[in-house]
């Protein structure tokens, strides 16, 4: 990745602080219905402090755009993805998909993931799910969504409908951060000086960062 488009204040000296996120979010019209869910706050504000490394799963599994919308469905012991229109199931095709993805990104050095809500592949809570008798729940997940918390159970993730609440927000950031600051520890062995200036420099992002809520 070219380093020149990375935001000073996302590299403090240090390796960027990156985080996954829907392409959706960012203004990609990568939607079943060829639109965006672009979120200024995420992209004029939060993209100021942090790399962004855009994901759309159901995009990049071949479904095109646009494309006959996809839900949840009731299949224990957990929801199966399914295009309703054609009956085709899509689970296996999104859990491999979302293996592989996960696998390239985390060589990247991830700190936080940022996912689109109420997304049948993406959502973290809420998600409609429907029952075999076609009533509808939505205590659902996303299925990309559940993959990337069964692999990485200790990374900081949120959807968007979350920043609306700053104090979800800003827990959101600082678990982020300190994910940052272990991993960069770990990379490079425990320097205290090193380590003292990375909490510094957090603490000004931070800072910075709440000058803008």
């Amino acid at each position: 990745m070219d380093r020149s488009t990375i935001p000073e204040q996302a590299s403090h000296g240090e390796e960027p602080v990156r985080l996954g996120i829907s392409s959706c979010l960012l203004g990609a019209r990568v939607r079943y219905d060829s639109g965006h869910k672009h979120d200024g706050y995420i992209t004029d504000v939060l993209g100021e402090f942090f790399e962004w490394v855009p994901v759309c799963p159901e995009f990049e599994i071949g479904l095109g755009v646009p494309r006959p919308p996809i839900q949840l469905a009731t299949n224990d012991p957990a929801p199966r993805l399914v295009e309703p229109l054609s009956g085709k199931d899509l689970t296996e095709r999104m859990e491999s998909f979302a293996g592989r993805r996960l696998a390239e990104i985390e060589k990247l050095g991830l700190d936080g993931f940022i996912l689109k809500s109420r997304s049948p592949s993406c959502g973290l809570e809420g998600v409609k799910v429907i029952d075999a008798d076609l009533s509808s729940t939505t205590d659902g997940v996303g299925l990309f969504a559940r993959v990337l918390a069964q692999r990485w159970p200790g990374l900081p993730v949120a959807e968007e409908g979350w920043f609306g609440d700053e104090r979800r927000l800003l827990d959101f950031i600082e678990r982020v951060l300190g994910h940052h600051r272990k991993r960069v520890a770990s990379g490079r062995g425990r320097d205290p000086q090193q380590t003292a200036n990375l909490e510094a420099a957090h603490r000004t992002l931070l800072e910075r960062l709440l000058n803008r809520m």
